[in-house]
């Protein structure tokens, strides 16, 4: 073989070479944006209460970021009934009652239908209503079922079921109810479920990614540096409540078929839903105020669109007009006395 075939034989191979690295490039450039490595570092206590402490901070980047609240424990009260929200019904009985004897037959369903049904006891010795428990004794019983929530009105049959069911257990403790009339019922049962569909609002708004797709990792390093943890249910990161058992305050959720597949990394995800759910959250935590600046420094951040649910895009002043109807919806609540994040008020929207 002379020299000029070797010549172009290895300039053959240069370019032949040069084609494949081209071609890999190209299909990586293509392929989903992945996380990019990361180097974990113990922070001092002091950092770390001052990141916790605020409601926003920078993410060393020069991008807004919304901090992780201070998680302050507390102890989560038993549910109880509400005229609200309730339909009460008086269980009289002959002489007090132990707690352990309420609890032996007191039904063991809690909803008819979708609608809770809760059994409170008055205390012999406080006087307080509270959820029967043993080791004491009440002098008064009363019952009362959910009268509306997201899924509607309580009806006829299930009010029927409630009535019978508590008979049932009076008959069993020796008391006697006294049940409501069930026009009455079934009219505040209509007007609170009006009430409850006209002043529900859980706010969204979709992050589009402008170029290449995100893979699930990417996602997730993104909404950490944000405060957001991994949810329950696939596809799903919350931004956590400061309350303990509260509702998390925002939800970052995206395709659980790429969060299930066998390689997410692999799996392109080019829209994610950011979102609250109004009554749910109180309006002293903020909440409007944390998804405006998730919404905007995720978007910094992923290099995506911020868009309402028809694809348009959403700008500040868009969040602003957002912001003021929010005001009028915060204020219709309250009017109610079911101001957002109360117990009334997440039971009735939930």
């Amino acid at each position: 073989m002379n020299s000029l075939t070797v010549a172009l034989a290895s300039l053959g191979g240069l370019v032949l070479a040069g084609v494949i690295a081209h071609g890999a490039w190209q299909a990586r450039r293509a392929g989903p944006k992945r996380a990019a490595p990361v180097v974990r570092e113990e922070p001092s206590a002091t950092a770390a209460s001052e990141r916790d402490d605020a409601a926003l901070a920078d993410d060393g980047d020069g991008n807004t970021a919304v901090a992780a609240p201070v998680r302050r424990p507390s102890k989560r009260m038993p549910i109880q009934l509400d005229a609200l929200i309730d339909a009460f019904a008086p269980i009289a009985l002959e002489a007090p009652i132990a707690g352990d004897a309420v609890l032996a037959h007191v039904p063991s369903k809690r909803h008819v239908g979708s609608k809770l049904v809760l059994v409170e006891g008055l205390d012999a010795d406080t006087g307080q209503w509270e959820s029967t428990v043993a080791g004491k004794r009440y002098s008064e019983l009363q019952a009362g079922v959910q009268l509306a929530s997201r899924t509607g009105a309580l009806n006829e049959i299930e009010y029927s079921e409630f009535v019978q069911r508590m008979q049932a257990f009076a008959e069993a403790i020796g008391g006697n109810v006294d049940a409501p009339d069930m026009l009455d019922v079934m009219a505040r049962a209509r007007e609170l479920d009006a009430f409850a569909s006209a002043h529900d609002a859980q706010l969204a708004v979709h992050l589009h990614a402008r170029g290449a797709a995100w893979s699930v990792g990417y996602i997730q390093q993104h909404a950490r540096r944000h405060g957001f943890v991994p949810g329950v249910v696939p596809g799903r990161l919350v931004y956590p409540s400061a309350e303990e058992g509260a509702p998390p305050v925002l939800t970052l959720t995206f395709d659980p078929q790429a969060a299930l597949a066998d390689e997410p990394d692999r799996a392109a995800v080019r829209d994610v839903t950011l979102a609250f759910d109004v009554p749910q959250t109180a309006a002293a935590v903020e909440p409007f105020r944390a998804w405006q600046a998730a919404a905007q420094a995720l978007a910094v951040g992923m290099d995506a669109d911020v868009v309402d649910d028809d694809q348009r895009p959403l700008s500040s002043a868009g969040f602003e007009a957002i912001g003021g109807e929010l005001g009028q919806l915060y204020a219709a609540l309250d009017a109610r006395d079911l101001g957002a994040g109360t117990p009334a008020a997440r039971r009735l929207f939930s």
